[in-house]
């Protein structure tokens, strides 16, 4: 008991565990009660128990086990992680439960299995119970196959999968254990309960005694329909239905229902073992098949029939026995051989099924042909052999050779024929059975009804009724439209019969196909899948549907909607089908008409129609017009009234009035009533004979028009042009193309009969008269934007020059798009859809494809040609193919008929010899494109053999071999290629070149598809293997093709797939599939209907019938500018690595690669979109990488060919560098005229910029980085931002260079960086450039360092990214670098960070070492002592800021209001990259506190939406901000970069105020500034916008710009609100620049905008139209002369001096605005004397310079005005004499001083004013003065003052006096007075003696100047000098009176 009272207190999962199996029974007793409790399924508990259930279920203690295995079901029921342990536990069920003798163990066991199988594990439960049936306890077997049956019968066949379990059957009736038989009898009863008869064919070699048992009880089982009883957990909701059904009492009503989904498509053949049949024919067989006598013939062909009496064969090469087999058929006398023959054939076709289809081609004229036997048993041997055939392949790849034999004159030919396409027709659905099928079909059979034989006739009746069944009578219809009625009754009495023969329902296109039975085999069961391949379905062998399912009544439920695809769909094409019962009308004699008429026309009407008086006649005809519109459509005797207006005088009328008014009423009549094609031939020929008359012609045409549209175009256009080429009037012959013409485009092209244009066409243009020929071209050029290039095939014959005038009018149509018809579509039905419309194009272009001339070359395939090619001399071989090429070059287009080539040519693809090798390749793709799509018939004889080929060792052999696949795949499409094994087979192979390229073929072409094949399953299992194959290369292409298989079979079935791989291996590529399942691509779109077809330049050069058309056109949504050189088919952009859309086309068009005209770039719509797409998809590589790779080159090209002209793509990926500089000599050509397609391909451009970064040759690098230059300059005018993913696949690459060893690669590379920051934010750019900074080239370290320096001293701390922290820390590491420059750069840059943010940074860059540190501090110190040195890209970098954006920029793309935010963002980077071109600041300028920034990311991020335009703004309570603080000192805000919350919501406050300044609704702004208005007038409050002034003033002439550009422009706005507005801005402005220490904070490139806005504003001459506009322009020149006198003066004089350069430079800018600018530079001057000691000289020196390097002086002197230089050389005088000599020592910005011509004529300056005899430079002094006397003489008090209060200060005075004497002596009648009056006596006379005394010593004469003479006075000056700053009259500016304009 002790023993026990231990265990007792264990935790259960450790009682589970005990050695003593009391304990374990106990824990396993708690362990059930605990499973039964918890309630959640995901609980942590039940993972405890997860290594132990094993033990549970296999416990070696009986009574244990049993509770045990009670436990073990409790938690697979429960437990959400029980299916991890499916295998250990299904496997110990199996090997030590069922051999349990307790009956209850077993039944445990078998409920465990069951639960799992309902927990979705029923596959590794299968496979272990299949293993048990291997084990040696026949106990075990019985119950694995007990367990079996049970599994099946309750969960039946969709989940349990029987091919295995049949597979295993056989061997289970031959065990010894009578128990086992027995168990595996009730299985296959089970079985056949669910299959069927599919179980028939696996059972029939079992022991014939058990057969017969079988039999027996197969008989019994129940004809009812079985059902899932049981269900998966994924399955809750069929339960319930089931459930529910079962309560209903019975499934009577909603069986049919559910029938669809519970019976399984099983298919026979699938369970069949193929059997290998080549290997065992007798060895002598061929010899035998060839013997003369037929007794060996027979043994041969018994030996073969003996053979293929297997159901299943095994895939091989079976060409050789067809092609004697065929010849047996075709050329055997002796009948009896014939039919056995057949027997073999039909044999083959049923046991290799699809893979029979590669020799169908081959056979079927054969046997069509040998069906002019007529005994019955070789016919029906014939019968079984086609149709057995026929399910082989599709009805589209025979239908060549089945048309061809139709107008065979043997009868007995032509009957068998049409009941061989009634039998075919019967396997179609709407789908398959398409009208381009239908049409050449129904237009024989036709013949085929109206033959003398009545056989022919009873067997196209059948035909043509079975067409009527499937597809429905709307898509028959149009082809039986001439047939008379008793012919079509009888047709559709045959449509009936094949309905009631094959129990389809009446609901027209939508029925079930039905298998047939062939030749004693199980037929196809095709089910519900309607929109599958027939061939598919038509090939999957299974029980027929039981009638209770047919007649249930219940549509099927994935059957095709009876009206899109069939009614519908077909009748989409603008016919209206049955709708149209007119069209069968017959004629009526003249007394019926007149009948008729007289009902519903006036008499009086009736009887003036033929009066000899016009008036009456005219009374008439507006009679019959009201009684015409009054009808009703179903009243109107259309026939009758038209024959009446035909009645004399009809057409022959000869007063215009009456004539037109006829016309009109036949157009009336044609719109209202139901007209029919009767009555149209009524009136046409009158119609046509008018249409030329000058009067009558358009009302002709209208008539035409409305005739068209009732009785079809197509109709009615091969009507009225045959009319007209029957008459002689070269009038009416011109307008009847014209109107043609017109009506193609009104109606669209389909339906056309093109052959018969086109001879009318011939006939026009050999027309004498010019006026015929030229109409004749036009609809050429109408034809050619429908049918393509192909047209021109036609014309080749005609004379050189009408040749090159329809090459003309075909240039002149390339890039249109064919308009959409707006015509002949009302009546079509609403049905149509977009499969009609697919339809409908894809006719237009198999029509073109038909008429194009084929040559037939079966003749020139001679046997002799054969034996050469397969000649055992190589030399003999290449003369076979040469003939070949020859016979195809002559050829051009052919027949697909090329005897026996095909076989020939692929004994030619394994020659030893290479070259021949290459030779065969070239002449397949050139078979490829003569042939057209009909080349997909020798697709698997001919096409597979080819992918063979890409498994050479040989690199260029592969090439060829891939851009032949390519080739043929362009015209056949893929389903060709991935229709059956071939494919999976290739794969299989294991050969690591064959599965690259294959794999690599496969990537490239699944992406494009909308659907495959199911065999594309096949090919998974060895894309598995390639998962894991040793070659690199393999495994890499297997992992890029995985998401594009995935794409197409969805991850179950792919994850379904690893089941059979190793367990290592099944992880492995189960991850693989995972990560394939996130980046799998969605499939292509289906076409939408406007791109459904693809015209102009890029018309198909072939057209690609059936879903290869649809799928390669949904792939590629083609751009609506298609690029005119590349002639592809369909302008599709396939992905075709080798021969890129090869031309094959007419001559012009191969002189296109020469022609290099047109845009570089070609613009495709959202194309970037959709490249960014993918590329974050990973649907493409991401462009990452080392070094590139060929794959990403690969990438790059096959993005490029849509948008980039052919020729300059291969310049660009040329092998040879000269070709790169060509292409970028070309690309930088065509830089400003391109700029949209530039930015539309940028991402591609710049990519392939970096792809030149690796180049080694350095002229290519130099080149790359000028056009990268010229490129960021031209995005920054157009305001462009690069995208994330521009930046992230070019920056990188470009830091790269940035530590090349060349100064001048660097140098350019800096720069390049520089102008980035204008199009990409700075502080995105930082992680980038800090990433360079990690690279082991010590250069590249240094710059970036450099770099990183530059950004945070232009942009503040804001751009360390992620934190400043972090940046620095990183940067601080590099201070300890191996490298000297490194360290340096390093230092420099934390320099440049503490000038910024003071002692934070020590702070922020954490612990250095004492080392670095001291290095650290001592850089610190040393960068104290010296004065800020300027950056060392000044002086080339200056020139930058000319780029001027002027107020008229940005509007080309963007609506005002997006503009708005656009510039506020890229000028505020102008001017970030402006100061920081400035060098030193003085010392007024000090760093905004991060708070109180604008939050620049989010400007320069904000992608286009105005985030500025509000609603309604925000009224916030500013006071109550205010309040709690006191706003400390700007000082202290400057140093420290850290605020409490409060500042923080101020700043953020004061942002958003400020945004709504620039916002395009008026009001917003007045609000907006009307509060910072506000705040500004409070002292207090004031200082908070401190920090904002750019800002503020960036937003306000932002507003500035908006009201000239839209808002003056909008003449709905009432011009009081733009004046409202314009005195807020002012007013608020004027506020500001009356606050100087806020004035001082405007930067100079804010200020340059402010001025030049206030500048443009003054001069618009629509201010001054307004009212008030004059008041406006008054108060801008106050706020001009505040900002003047207010602002930082060296920022302002600095703004001037570039604004006034910008104005020179700038073609566009008035000559009044560089005035204005210059007289804003004198009124700066005047105050010099004032303000020189502030203004910080290197920098407006620096200023001068560019100024003067951009205008010399040569070049100055050119300008129309002399103002600017003299302006400039006033500036410099009045500079140097105020700093004498000293100011060249502020020279210092300046690099190569002594080239500078600023330097010298300071130096020249100088020279003359310390030249004491006087002798001063008179050319400057003279036209100083000539400007100043022009100049307004007002406010000379404030240089007198100065010169005042040096005179009176003891140490100033004699340097006073000098400067009074300079002063009067320029100023003669410089008013005084003021001055002297309030001063003594003797400081007036010691002024004028002093006076006297300089002028006594310059002159040397005692002449004294009678100076106080002059002090008698000027009254306005004086008035002037007591008047404030800015408030005289002189100083208002006036844009009226230019030559007295001044500030002053």
């Amino acid at each position: 008991m002790g023993d026990d009272s231990e265990w007792m207190k264990l935790p259960i999962d450790q009682k589970c565990e005990h050695k003593l199996w009391k304990a374990r029974l106990n824990g396993y007793e708690e362990a059930l009660k605990l499973f039964q409790k918890i309630d959640d399924e995901k609980s942590p508990e039940w993972s405890k128990y997860l290594g132990l259930i094993k033990k549970f279920v296999t416990d070696s203690n009986a009574v244990a086990q049993l509770k045990g295995l009670e436990a073990a079901l409790a938690y697979v029921e429960n437990a959400h992680v029980a299916g991890k342990t499916t295998g250990e536990v299904a496997s110990g069920v199996v090997n030590k439960v069922f051999n349990q003798p307790k009956a209850r163990a077993k039944e445990l066991g078998l409920d465990i299995c069951l639960m799992y199988i309902e927990i979705e594990k029923g596959e590794a439960i299968q496979e272990e119970l299949l293993k048990g049936l291997d084990n040696k306890n026949p106990k075990i077997i019985v119950a694995c196959i007990e367990t079996l049956r049970k599994a099946l019968s309750e969960f039946g066949s969709k989940i349990i999968s029987l091919k295995p379990i049949i597979k295993v059957l056989p061997k289970l009736f031959e065990s010894r254990e009578k128990a086992v038989r027995d168990e595996a009898k009730l299985l296959a009863v089970e079985i056949y309960r669910w299959i069927r008869d599919a179980l028939r064919p696996p059972l029939q070699n079992i022991n014939s005694v058990q057969l017969k048992e079988l039999e027996e009880e197969w008989i019994k089982v129940s004809s009812a329909v079985p059902r899932q009883t049981r269900f998966l957990r994924s399955q809750q909701e069929l339960k319930a239905k089931f459930e529910q059904q079962q309560a209903v009492g019975g499934d009577a009503d909603g069986g049919g229902d559910d029938e669809e989904e519970t019976v399984p498509q099983v298919d026979a053949y699938e369970l069949l073992e193929a059997v290998e049949i080549l290997s065992k024919l007798p060895k002598d067989f061929y010899e035998k098949i060839e013997a003369k006598k037929w007794q060996e013939r027979k043994e041969a062909l018994e030996a073969v029939e003996l053979l293929v009496k297997n159901p299943k064969l095994e895939s091989g090469d079976y060409a050789d026995l067809v092609k004697v087999l065929k010849k047996v058929v075709g050329k055997d006398t002796n009948v009896m051989l014939v039919a056995l023959a057949a027997k073999c054939l039909a044999g083959l076709a049923t046991g290799l099924r699809k893979k029979f289809g590669q020799y169908a081609g081959h056979v079927v004229p054969t046997i069509l042909e040998k069906f002019k036997e007529k005994k019955p048993q070789v016919v029906q041997a014939l019968q079984e052999a086609i149709d057995a055939i026929f399910l082989t392949t599709t009805l589209q790849n025979l239908s060549e050779d089945i048309l061809a034999v139709m107008d065979n004159k043997n009868p007995t030919i032509k009957q068998q024929t049409s009941l061989f396409i009634a039998r075919s027709f019967r396997h179609c659905t709407p789908s398959t059975l398409p009208k381009s099928l239908l049409k050449p079909f129904c237009a024989a059979l036709l013949k085929h009804i109206n033959d003398s034989a009545p056989e022919v006739r009873d067997a196209g009746f059948e035909a043509l009724g079975t067409a009527l069944k499937v597809a429905g009578e709307k898509a028959v219809n149009p082809f039986l439209a001439d047939v008379d009625k008793l012919k079509l009754d009888r047709i559709k009495e045959c449509a009936e019969k094949v309905e009631l023969v094959y129990g389809k329902k009446t609901g027209g296109a939508a029925e079930k196909r039905e298998g047939k039975p062939v030749a004693g085999k199980t037929a196809a069961l095709p089910g519900p899948g309607a929109d599958k391949e027939t061939k598919d379905a038509a090939t999957k062998a299974g029980p027929l549907k039981k009638a209770s399912a047919v007649k249930s009544g219940v549509p099927p439920k994935k059957g095709k909607p009876a009206t899109a695809a069939g009614a519908g769909g077909a009748g989409a094409k603008g016919k209206k089908g049955p709708e149209t019962k007119e069209i069968f009308e017959s004629e009526l004699s003249m007394e019926v008409c007149e009948e008729k008429a007289a009902a519903v026309l006036p008499a009086s009407c009736i009887q003036q129609l033929d009066s000899g008086n016009w008036k009456e006649r005219l009374a008439c005809m507006e009679e019959f017009q009201k009684a015409v519109e009054l009808m009703e459509r179903s009243e109107m005797p259309c026939q009758a009234l038209v024959r009446m207006l035909a009645k004399k005088p009809g057409w022959k009328e000869t007063n215009f009035q009456v004539m037109q008014m006829k016309l009109h009423i036949v157009a009336l009549i044609a719109q209202k009533g139901n007209f029919s094609k009767t009555s149209a031939q009524v009136v046409l020929d009158g119609l046509v004979d008018k249409v030329g008359d000058v009067k009558c012609g358009s009302n002709a045409k209208e008539a035409m028009t409305a005739i068209a549209e009732a009785c079809q175009l197509p109709w009615t256009a091969e009507q009225v042009v045959a009319t007209a080429f029957s008459q002689k009037n070269p009038k009416n012959q011109s307008e009847t193309l014209n109107w043609l013409s017109n009506a193609i485009k009104e109606f669209g092209f389909s339906g056309l009969n093109v052959k018969a244009f086109i001879s009318n066409v011939k006939t026009a243009l050999a027309a004498t008269n010019p006026a015929v020929r030229t109409s004749a071209i036009t609809l050429l050029g109408v034809m050619y934007l429908y049918v393509g290039p192909p047209l021109r095939m036609f014309f080749e014959d005609e004379k050189p020059a009408l040749l090159s005038q329809i090459d003309a009018e075909f240039e002149k149509m390339q890039g249109q798009t064919a308009p959409t018809p707006t015509r002949g579509i009302s009546r079509h039905s609403a049905g149509g859809g977009d499969d009609g419309e697919e339809e409908e194009q894809e006719e237009v272009g198999n029509d073109v494809v038909d008429l194009l001339p084929r040559t037939d070359i079966g003749d020139k395939i001679t046997a002799e040609l054969v034996s050469k090619i397969g000649d055992k001399n190589w030399k003999i071989r290449k003369e076979g193919l040469d003939e070949v090429t020859s016979i195809l070059n002559e050829a051009k287009f052919i027949h697909p008929n090329i005897g026996e080539l095909p076989a020939a040519l692929k004994n030619r693809l394994n020659d030893s010899n290479k070259i021949l090798v290459q030779q065969t390749l070239s002449i397949l793709q050139q078979l490829a494109t003569a042939m057209g799509p009909n080349i997909k018939q020798h697709v698997k004889n001919l096409g597979i053999p080819v992918i063979t080929v890409l498994g050479d060792s040989k690199n260029n052999v592969r090439a060829a071999a891939l851009a032949t696949v390519n080739a043929w795949a362009e015209q056949t499409g893929m389903k060709e290629w991935l229709e059956g094994e071939d494919l999976s087979e290739e794969l299989k192979k294991e050969n690591p070149f064959l599965r690259q390229e294959l794999l690599g073929w496969l990537a490239e072409k699944l992406p494009t598809l909308r659907s495959v094949p199911s065999d594309l399953l096949l090919c998974v299992p060895h894309l598995y293997s390639c998962l894991e194959d040793r070659n690199g290369d393999v495994r890499k292409k297997a992992q890029d093709a995985l998401p594009f298989f995935m794409m197409h079979l969805g991850f179950e079935k792919m994850a379904k797939a690893t089941g059979k791989l190793k367990p290592t291996s099944k992880d492995q590529v189960l991850a693989m599939l995972e990560k394939a399942k996130a980046n799998m691509p969605a499939k292509p779109a289906p076409p939408a209907k406007s791109s459904s077809r693809v015209v102009g330049g890029t018309a198909p050069a072939k057209f690609q019938p059936g879903s290869a058309f649809a799928d390669d056109l949904g792939s590629n949504n083609v751009e609506s500018k298609p690029d005119p050189k590349k002639a592809k088919a369909g302008g599709l952009s396939s992905k075709t690595k080798g021969v890129q859309g090869k031309k094959v086309l007419s001559k012009p068009n191969l002189k296109e690669d020469d022609d290099k005209s047109g845009p570089i770039f070609i613009i495709v719509p959202n194309g970037k979109e959709q490249r960014m797409k993918e590329e974050k998809g990973l649907k493409v590589l991401k462009w990452n990488f080392t070094t590139p790779r060929d794959e990403y080159i690969e990438q790059l090209k096959t993005q490029m060919s849509t948008c980039v002209a052919k020729w300059l793509q291969d310049e660009m990926f040329h092998a040879d560098f000269q070709h790169h500089n060509k292409a970028l000599a070309v690309m930088i050509e065509h830089l400003e005229s391109e700029k949209d397609g530039v930015i539309s391909c940028l991402d591609l451009i710049l990519k392939w910029l970096t792809l030149r970064f690796f180049d080694t040759n350095t002229s290519v690098l130099m080149k790359t980085l000028e056009y990268l230059k010229l490129l960021f300059n031209m995005l920054s005018q157009e305001e462009y931002h690069l995208t994330e993913n521009e930046a992230s696949s070019f920056i990188p690459y470009l830091i790269l260079k940035v530590g090349e060893p060349k100064d001048v690669i660097r140098k350019d590379v800096r720069a390049i960086l520089n102008r980035m920051c204008l199009i990409y934010p700075a502080s995105k750019m930082f992680p980038f450039i800090m990433e360079g900074t990690k690279s082991k080239n010590s250069k590249q370290r240094a710059e970036c360092l450099e770099e990183l320096g530059c950004l945070v001293e232009s942009y503040g701390m804001n751009v360390c990214q992620p934190t400043p922290g972090k940046a620095l820390k990183e940067m601080a590491t590099h201070i300890g670098d191996r490298d000297n420059t490194v360290r340096n750069a390093a230092l420099n840059t934390i320099v440049t960070v503490y000038n910024v943010h003071g002692d934070q940074v020590f702070k922020l860059i954490g612990n250095l070492s004492e080392k670095d540190m001291s290095m650290l501090e001592e850089r610190i110190k040393r960068s104290a002592k010296r004065p800020s040195a300027a950056p060392v890209r000044q002086a080339e970098e200056k020139p930058q800021r000319a780029q001027n954006i002027s107020a008229n920029a940005g509007m080309m793309r963007k609506g005002p209001a997006e503009d708005m935010s656009s510039k506020l963002k890229i000028m505020y980077r102008t001017y970030r990259i402006q100061n920081r071109n400035m060098g030193s600041h003085s010392e007024t300028t000090h760093t905004v506190p991060r708070e109180f920034q604008l939050d620049l990311d989010e400007i320069e991020n904000d992608n286009g939406t105005v985030r500025c335009e509000m609603p309604a703004l925000v009224q916030h309570k500013l006071d109550d901000i205010f309040e709690p603080v006191l706003i400390p000192e700007p000082k202290i805000r400057a140093v420290s970069p850290h605020f409490d919350d409060m500042h923080s919501n101020t700043a953020s406050t004061i942002n958003f105020v400020i945004s709504q300044v620039a916002s395009g609704d008026i009001n917003t702004s007045i609000q907006a500034l009307t509060q910072i208005d506000e705040v500004l007038k409070q002292e207090d409050k004031a200082e908070a916008m401190s920090g904002h002034i750019d800002q503020f003033l960036i937003a306000t002439f932002m507003q500035l710009r908006l009201i000239y550009n839209t808002h003056m422009a909008d003449e709905k706005l009432d011009k009081d609100e733009i004046v409202r507005l314009y005195s807020c801005i002012i007013g608020s402005m004027i506020t500001l620049f009356q606050i100087e220490s806020l004035a001082r904070e405007a930067s100079t490139g804010v200020l340059k905008d402010l001025m030049h806005g206030l500048i443009t504003l003054m001069l618009d001459s629509r201010v001054e139209d307004l009212e008030e506009g004059e008041q406006v322009i008054r108060s801008v020149n106050l706020l001009v002369v505040k900002v003047l006198e207010k602002s930082d003066q060296t920022n302002i004089l600095s703004a001037l001096l570039v604004l006034l350069q910008d104005s020179l430079l700038a073609t566009a800018s008035s000559p009044k605005f560089s005035e204005l600018v210059m007289k804003c530079l004198w009124r700066m001057v005047r105050l010099l004397p004032e303000t020189i000691n502030s203004i910080n000289l290197d920098r407006i020196l620096l200023d001068i310079h560019i100024f003067m390097k951009v205008f010399p002086k040569e070049k100055l002197k050119q300008c129309k005005s002399d103002f600017p230089i003299r302006t400039l050389k006033t500036l410099l005088h009045t500079l140097c004499k105020l700093k004498g000599p000293k100011i060249l020592d502020h020279l210092t910005m300046i690099d190569n001083k002594n080239e500078s011509e600023l330097e010298a004529h300071l130096c020249r300056v100088m020279k003359h004013s310390m030249d004491q005899s006087g002798k001063a430079d008179k050319d400057t002094e003279k036209g100083a003065s000539r400007i100043e006397e022009k100049a307004s003489k007002a406010k000379v008090n404030d240089i007198l003052a100065e010169i005042f209060k040096k005179i009176g200060s003891k140490e100033n005075t004699k340097e006073g006096l000098a400067e009074l004497y300079e002063y009067k002596k320029k100023y003669s009648d410089a008013d005084i007075e003021p001055f002297l009056k309030n001063s003594s006596q003797f400081f007036q006379s010691y002024v004028e003696r002093g006076l006297r005394l300089i002028e006594t010593e310059r002159e040397g004469k005692g002449r004294i100047a009678p100076s106080t003479d002059r002090l008698s006075s000027h009254h306005k000056a004086r008035k002037l000098a007591a008047s404030k700053p800015g408030e005289s009259g002189e100083g208002t500016l006036s844009p009226s009176s230019m030559a007295g304009l001044c500030f002053c």
